[in-house]
């Protein structure tokens, strides 16, 4: 895309936000909803589909779950991309984008343990204490915060949310296609890993980063389909 096209698409999207963004002067707007800018819109897409996410983990059907999450995990980064290049990134978005993150990454991770690789309820319920109470602190403090700079390099205090549904992730596909392994591994491994969101641990953001993210994504759905389907 030359550069005068480039200029032609933003030009025409931050027309359109103008529009649908039809909030008054910030706190002063009585109707919540009118607060709301594009970029929170984007957020709620992600909020439905994690919630559809885990409907159907609650009815035994964990591939499908994490290939909806996948998508919940897609809005996610969308209303990320919208807020830097077409709008402004608020204190407001930051608080919705914090509120959605626990039900895009937190619930389902600690309901996939719960469900799929636990041993125990006494087991799950240690797991899953762990995965909210520390993602939910990680997610406090990065609402009061913000990203991090280093010289000109954006970084999360601490391992983020999306780490730890990673890591779960990770147990599960394990769990299911490696004998040796059993939910008491993994609850180790996510036990241990969920105290790093509140460390001083420097977690970049860079484009390198998110590509990796989005090459393991595709890994991820084509090992549910294996599983779902025995290919």
């Amino acid at each position: 895309m030359t550069d005068e096209n480039r200029h032609a698409v933003r030009t025409a999207l931050n027309s359109l936000r103008t529009q649908v963004d039809r909030r008054t002067a910030g706190v002063d707007e009585p109707y919540m909803l009118f607060r709301l800018n594009v970029a929170d819109y984007i957020s709620l897409v992600a909020l439905f589909f994690a919630w559809c996410a885990t409907l159907l983990l609650l009815s035994g059907e964990p591939n499908w779950a994490i290939i909806t999450m996948l998508g919940a995990f897609g809005f996610d980064k969308l209303d990320g991309f919208y807020a830097r290049e077409f709008g402004e990134p608020t204190v407001l978005g930051r608080q919705i984008d914090a509120y959605i993150d626990v039900f895009t990454y937190l619930v389902p991770a600690a309901a996939l343990y719960h469900f799929v690789l636990s041993p125990h309820v006494v087991v799950s319920a240690v797991v899953g204490f762990a995965v909210l109470m520390f993602g939910g602190l990680r997610l406090i403090r990065f609402t009061n915060e913000g990203l991090k700079d280093d010289d000109g390099t954006s970084y999360y205090r601490g391992i983020t949310v999306v780490h730890v549904n990673l890591l779960v992730l990770a147990n599960y596909f394990a769990f299911e296609l490696l004998a040796p392994w059993n939910g008491w591994v993994a609850a180790l491994t996510v036990v241990a890993a969920a105290p790093v969101m509140i460390s001083d641990y420097r977690s970049y953001k860079t484009v390198e980063r998110h590509s990796v993210v989005g090459v393991l994504g595709l890994v991820v759905v084509g090992l549910c389909f294996v599983l779902e389907y025995g290919l």
